[in-house]
């Protein structure tokens, strides 16, 4: 492994939690939205590339479409449109050297699928299925709570035989601080009541008007005892559980997504066998790394966070680093909409990872064989083992 600046090989790399693409090309207002998690505008005189991701966007990816690295965000989009949506997603991914991604399928929009992404990037895909995105499908056909309530047990052993684990936002429906047990069938069944009442409320007084009736978010899934179901249901079927933690848009309170909230259902759920993972965790993957190294069977998350860092993404990845277990860290991009969000996040953490190592390395902390292996199991080797999957990792970082 050399250090910062000289050339390294490039390994494959496992994108174990991602979504889709766009499958159109975004005008720069939407473009820009995906650079950020706020829902407002940027300040005034500024646009969203005036952050680390932006920062980032533009010392990456021009070059991989012909243009010196930070150029302005004008010239870089023009040049995207001149080489049309599919030439610039299939430029930008096959630059993230990503051989294979686990793709969560729960958000909505035109996006591509795993199969689609996995073309235009020259890899494999497979799914993780976001629990409360099934259980509202499963809502969607159900008319009483026990119907529900059987279905949705079906539709999560179902999904289990063929998808690579599953993901929860419960974190952004309620928060982590949720009761760790399982809940009790008539506490269960009340909540399933309950739910399926206010959608069929929203769904008839959308019927009578004309402007979309009722609250939105009333036909999504937030009670905290479903939640509680949900995450049992998964834990039973032994696939990994991919949990959001920490950094995400304004529809959550951070204070609530805390992954240290997680303890007690940590603990409970441990004879499942269940892998927990804890996505992002920024400003708590501290937190994350601990309950990583004090747990068996729980693992962190580096995506989003070395992203959102951007220049400062060393000083993040060290911090992961420095009590989580070399075997419980795993690399993902959490990219959606934007290839050069996969890109970004791809290059980030190669640099990130590959100048910490170096500058341990050359401070005798550590040996550069020791270095190597760390490398191959956070990019790739950790994801390989915990979602099961089949083909082989060669290279350095």
């Amino acid at each position: 492994m050399s250090g910062h600046g000289a050339a390294r090989p490039r390994p494959p790399l496992v994108d174990h939690h991602c979504h889709g693409l766009l499958r159109g090309e975004p005008d720069a207002a939407a473009f820009e939205a995906y650079l950020t998690e706020s829902d407002a505008p940027a300040a005034p005189g500024t646009s969203y590339f005036d952050t680390q991701l932006g920062f980032a966007v533009r010392r990456w990816c021009p070059p991989l479409l012909g243009l010196p690295p930070h150029c302005p965000p004008e010239r870089y989009l023009a040049r995207r449109r001149e080489l049309g949506a599919a030439e610039a997603t299939r430029r930008l991914l096959r630059a993230a050297g990503i051989t294979e991604f686990l793709v969560d399928t729960g958000l909505p929009g035109d996006l591509m699928g795993p199969q689609e992404l996995a073309e235009a990037a020259g890899g494999a895909a497979r799914e993780i299925v976001r629990l409360e995105h099934l259980a509202e499908r499963v809502a969607d056909a159900s008319r009483t709570a026990d119907s529900f309530l059987a279905a949705l047990d079906g539709a999560v052993r179902g999904a289990a035989l063929t998808a690579a684990g599953f993901k929860s936002v419960a974190a952004y429906r309620h928060g982590l601080d949720l009761a760790p047990t399982p809940p009790a069938p008539a506490a269960l069944r009340a909540a399933a009541d309950r739910w399926l009442a206010a959608r069929a409320t929203r769904t008839a007084r959308t019927a009578r008007t004309d402007d979309g009736g009722g609250d939105p978010k009333a036909a999504r899934l937030a009670d905290p005892v479903l939640l509680r179901h949900l995450l049992w249901s998964a834990a039973r079927t032994a696939l990994p559980l991919q949990l959001h933690t920490g950094f995400g848009d304004p529809d959550l309170r951070l204070d609530r997504c805390d992954p240290l909230l997680l303890t007690d259902f940590i603990r409970a759920v441990r004879p499942t066998g269940c892998p927990l993972i804890l996505l992002h965790g920024y400003p708590y993957h501290r937190g994350a790394a601990y309950l990583a190294a004090v747990y068996p069977h729980v693992y962190a998350d580096v995506g989003l966070a070395l992203t959102h860092t951007g220049a400062r993404a060393g000083a993040v990845l060290a911090e992961v680093l420095e009590v989580a277990p070399f075997g419980k860290v795993l690399f993902s991009t959490d990219a959606y909409g934007l290839p050069e969000l996969y890109a970004v996040g791809a290059l980030l953490f190669r640099e990130a990872l590959g100048a910490t190592l170096a500058r341990w390395v050359r401070d005798g902390a550590w040996s550069a064989a020791d270095a190597e292996r760390v490398a191959a199991l956070v990019a790739a080797g950790n994801a390989r083992r915990v979602y099961g999957l089949n083909s082989t990792i060669t290279g350095n970082i």
